[in-house]
């Protein structure tokens, strides 16, 4: 791309019908201080201008096209094509600031011993305002800031438990290696949302150490119309199922974390179809916690949807 420092990293964009704002998100990634070694941008059977926007960068920027399977099938095709020994990931409607490649290859070399890499990031608004942190919105990010500041911090397995329960990472502050992708199945196509929450567990529980960047890396904008807010019953059901699924595979130290997780999820479901005034539903959305996580945690959460 020119003779700035590279990283051999994969850095893939799976996009729909997001030719408005690809060209911020793409620009956000050429614009590295460490660039990537490619730029894939998988075009998940558009019919706006995404194609045409991808293709106008030329060489930088790989252009795959495939019709529309949805955004897991699409970041499978991506890694499936990508040459570098790691991957990251970024949404059409999100954005790099200029260091995330250079923090996250920094990491990586003092720290090789790795299995991933995740890090702090800005929530934004659609008129570009920061909203709120990442890390300082959960316990443990909290917990983790107290000890590095704005630098690194390394989590082991015995902190991944009350990462899958709230975690402050996302897909696109995620970094990991591509032969651990495939080993994993990529992305799960079952689940219209909550894939990134799938992987992420999946990731935790065949690892041992992750690298945590202490500072944000990149920005997540928060739309209305997004699936989970334009259908939240919808979006909580497939959560809910999502974190089932995860079950038979979750480890003796993580088991805790998964209840919370879980728990979490069935409670927001519960709370979706009260606010539909479907009261009966929730009831009954909620009440299967008592036997998957039975806890103090759990018998609380189901006394208030009780209450409702």
């Amino acid at each position: 791309m020119n003779d700035r420092q590279t990283f051999d990293v994969s850095v893939i964009i799976a996009v729909y019908n997001g030719g408005g704002t690809l060209r911020r998100a793409i620009d956000s990634v050429l614009a590295q201080t460490v660039l990537p070694g490619e730029v894939i941008v998988v075009d998940d059977g558009s019919t706006d201008d995404t194609a045409a926007v991808a293709a106008s960068y030329g060489e930088p920027v790989r252009l795959i096209r495939q019709p529309n399977r949805g955004v897991s099938a699409a970041r499978n095709t991506g890694v499936e094509q990508a040459r570098g020994e790691w991957i990251a990931f970024l949404d059409a409607d999100d954005y790099y600031y200029p260091r995330r490649l250079e923090l996250t290859a920094e990491l990586i070399g003092k720290h090789s011993e790795v299995d991933f890499v995740t890090a702090d990031f800005d929530y934004i608004n659609e008129e570009g305002s920061p909203m709120r942190r990442s890390m300082s919105s959960t316990a443990l990010g909290r917990r983790l800031l107290e000890r590095a500041g704005e630098g690194f911090v390394l989590m082991g397995r015995e902190h991944f438990g009350d990462f899958i329960e709230d975690h402050f990472g996302d897909t696109h502050t995620l970094t990991m290696r591509r032969e651990t992708f495939m080993e994993l199945g990529g992305y799960c196509g079952e689940f219209a949302v909550c894939e990134d929450v799938h992987l992420l567990v999946r990731l935790c529980s065949v690892s041992r150490l992750a690298g945590v960047i202490c500072t944000p890396v990149a920005a997540y904008v928060i739309h209305p119309g997004s699936a989970t807010r334009s259908d939240p019953i919808r979006a909580q059901l497939q959560t809910v199922k999502a974190w089932k699924s995860l079950e038979p595979i979750i480890p003796s130290m993580m088991k805790e974390g998964y209840g919370k997780g879980l728990a979490r999820a069935r409670y927001n479901l519960a709370v979706a179809l009260l606010r539909e005034g479907k009261r009966l539903d929730s009831v009954k959305a909620i009440l299967p916690l008592l036997r998957e996580a039975p806890s103090w945690n759990s018998l609380k959460k189901v006394g208030s949807v009780l209450r409702g």
